[in-house]
């Protein structure tokens, strides 16, 4: 069965830093791709960050709002995925998902439609 789990999430103020996990458990990173998404208050959910391995290769996506800000890391020792968030601002603020996919490349018309598994959800909180 296929399992993730975010932590990491937390209250920090605008400028700060956070780093969000995905322990995954049920499969192995290899040929997976973990998405990053975000939903805030009254709004619909949101990719931010995409990372897969596939064939030994890596791709990654990232949205416009977090590129130079946001890095997304694999450490396969430990089947987890992480998401460094530097910079934050308090637009940042939103429940923070991480979902698999196998076989599947990140880009820029990657959608929440297309990732069958997720986790729980992690609240990151910016202040101004």
């Amino acid at each position: 069965e296929v399992q993730l789990v975010e932590s990491g999430g937390g209250v920090v103020p605008s400028g700060g830093s956070l780093r969000l996990s995905c322990a995954a458990s049920g499969f192995t990173l290899d040929n997976y791709a973990i998405g990053w998404f975000r939903q805030a208050p009254g709004k619909e959910r949101e990719g931010v960050a995409c990372i897969s391995t596939i064939g030994g290769s890596t791709f990654t996506y990232y949205e416009d709002t977090v590129k130079g800000r946001f890095t997304a890391s694999s450490d396969f020792s430990k089947n987890t995925v992480y998401l460094q968030m530097n910079r934050l601002k308090p637009e940042d603020t939103a429940v923070y998902y991480c979902a698999a996919q196998w076989y599947y490349y990140c880009s820029a018309y990657s959608q929440s439609s297309d990732f069958p598994d997720w986790g729980q959800g992690t609240q990151v909180t910016v202040f101004s």
